[in-house]
């Protein structure tokens, strides 16, 4: 059995080996701060008398670790004894691979009724922004996440009181189970009885195989650059909640590949990437990352849905407030496009508005105003692009935007055995799929990835074989009752006696109002024989495009418009008969 100490002395030789230089001079509060004092001043070309530094370090330390993590990667002011000012950086935040990178152990800090002891530290200029601790291999990391969470809570902590406030990460390791997390304020940063430390994460590779082991892990990780990369660029505070994130290696390794894509000019890309992975949070690094390429002109986030569109530009701000301006209409996206200012550079807008302005034939001359833009550089980032891709706007933006690069996020891609859209182009015709549009496949992380890390939920499938002995195709009526009538059968037990609800997802929205009018009508004749039958309620639920409304059209138009206004008055009816003994009618 490996003992602790070690692990310890192992992992300070590979971090040598990876160019840290070893201090076992730093051993407590004063050691620390005389180093740190060393390195500011070498960063920053200046010489502080001892009251200077007391100032700054009263400056500094900040007990708020949100705080602190914004005045490590922000320039800052301070006004010397001379009256001269002085601007300063912690760390060198344009190059990070340029600071110093040093490790320290069993550093001791007191607190107000005893002292800590931190098996390691990596050092950043000086600050400790790495804190690892580790175990014996036959003790769980968890020992050292509650070890963790307890010198935190202790009155008096080193990481309110000491350059410990400037901790991004954890590291927890037991040699053979290796664990990160970031640093947050107490409301944060909780371990609870179900051993739930969220959220913890294990370092895996493109492939979403785990890297536990300490040795490589702390190859891939800890490497000086990587791990300023990580803490510059693949960290994120949420302003709006106080919070620190860092993000997970399938995002990590999305936001690379689109970056990679666009620097090196090699055409479009999709990133497949499960449902509930966090798409809004690795679209927002892409697009703000991007914000820095003096070669890209914009970076377009485009979504299918004006509520989307809210949603998105709320996720974009929350992650950094005032990243992304709600555009009211039309006229202000043309603005923005058009403008120069470095806040319009990423905008956030919906494929409705952005057909709009691309419409030759509007009277606002929309189009002819974004000539400037033609022969630009812009990025289109996709959100669900499966479904705002298939149409007319993709020509018009690939016709309008020749130098254009277009990335779709998906979770759920159209390959060619599923596929349902058609394109004809002269005598040949092909269904288009997500590869078709945007070339190439950049990372994936799929539904088998996101349940093994416990990112969504797991969950079950029963197949029920239809009773009769036709064999029908999916989506014949036939099989449509068939469905119903199951559904009808078996609700009642799969829903623990209807204590849950349901969704039936439809191929298409005809389906679902064939579906919604087979449910109404199975469920009458069901109480016409059995007047106790309590009728399931049937909610039909989607956004009708354009088409499926119009007034005026062809004899399918008409019966789609038909079709929704029988749902919405079916909707009205259904109130009106609800207000009626609503209690008793929420139990079924």
């Amino acid at each position: 059995m490996t003992k602790e100490h070690q692990i310890e002395d192992n992992l300070i030789k590979q971090l040598t080996e990876l160019k840290y230089t070893y201090r076992p001079d730093i051993v407590d509060r004063k050691t620390l701060e005389q180093n740190f004092k060393t390195k500011f001043e070498a960063l920053n070309r200046v010489r502080l008398s001892d009251n200077e530094f007391l100032r700054l370090r009263e400056l500094i330390i900040e007990p708020d670790v949100f705080k602190a993590s914004k005045l490590l990667r922000e320039r800052q002011y301070f006004q010397r004894e001379d009256g001269t000012p002085l601007h300063y950086t912690l760390v060198n935040n344009k190059d990070w691979c340029k600071n110093d990178y040093e490790v320290i152990s069993q550093l001791r800090i007191n607190t107000e009724n005893s002292h800590h002891r931190y098996d390691i530290i990596l050092l950043i200029n000086g600050l400790p922004v790495v804190q690892i601790e580790l175990k014996k291999q036959d003790i769980s990391p968890r020992k050292a996440m509650q070890q963790i969470v307890d010198y935190k809570n202790e009155a008096g902590n080193g990481y309110g009181n000491s350059l410990l406030c400037y901790m991004q990460l954890f590291i927890v390791s037991n040699r053979t189970n290796t664990y990160y997390f970031a640093n947050n304020k107490n409301q944060h940063f909780t371990f609870n009885a179900d051993e739930q430390f969220l959220p913890i994460y294990q370092l895996a590779d493109e492939s979403n195989k785990k890297i536990t082991h300490i040795e490589p892990f702390a190859e891939k990780f800890l490497s000086k650059c990587t791990l300023g990369e990580m803490i510059s660029k693949y960290m994120v505070l949420v302003e709006s909640e106080q919070k620190l994130l860092i993000m997970r290696p399938y995002q990590i390794y999305a936001v690379k590949a689109i970056i990679d894509c666009i620097q090196q000019n090699r055409g479009n890309g999709y990133i497949w990437h499960t449902t509930g992975s966090g798409k809004t949070l690795t679209s927002f690094k892409a697009s703000t990352l991007l914000k820095d390429n003096p070669n890209i002109e914009k970076c377009l986030f485009v979504v299918d849905r004006k509520d989307l569109d809210r949603q998105t530009r709320e996720e974009f701000n929350k992650f950094q407030e005032g990243s992304v301006e709600e555009n009211t209409n039309t006229e202000t996206l043309v603005r923005r496009l058009l403008s120069t200012d470095y806040a319009d550079k990423v905008i956030v807008c919906t494929i409705q508005k952005l057909g709009l302005a691309l419409d030759g034939t509007n009277t606002k001359n929309y189009k002819e105003r974004l000539e400037p833009l033609r022969n630009k550089r812009i990025v289109f980032i996709f959100d669900e692009c499966h479904r705002s891709q298939f149409g007319e706007n993709h020509k018009a933006i690939k016709e309008f935007f020749p130098n254009a690069q277009l990335f779709g996020f998906t979770g759920t891609p159209i390959f060619d055995e599923n596929a349902t859209y058609n394109i004809r182009e002269g005598e040949y015709a092909s269904y288009k799929t997500t590869e078709s549009i945007f070339e190439k496949l950049l990372h994936p992380y799929t539904i088998t990835n996101a349940i093994e890390d416990r990112n969504v939920l797991k969950f079950h499938i029963d197949y029920f074989k239809g009773k009769g002995t036709q064999n029908a195709k999916p989506g014949e009526p036939i099989a449509q009752q068939a469905v119903v009538e199951a559904i009808l059968d078996k609700h009642n037990a799969a829903t623990n006696s209807r204590r849950f609800n349901a969704i039936l997802a439809t191929a298409s929205i005809n389906n679902a109002i064939e579906y919604y009018q087979l449910f109404k009508s199975i469920q009458t004749r069901f109480i016409a024989s059995h007047p106790d039958y309590q009728t399931l309620n049937i909610a039909c639920v989607f956004s009708p495009p354009a088409q499926l409304i119009v007034k005026e059209g062809d004899q399918q138009s008409q019966k789609n418009a038909a079709d929704i206004r029988q749902v919405q008055e079916d909707l009205q009816q259904e109130k009106i008969e609800n207000q009626a003994n609503p209690e008793e009618k929420k139990k079924h």
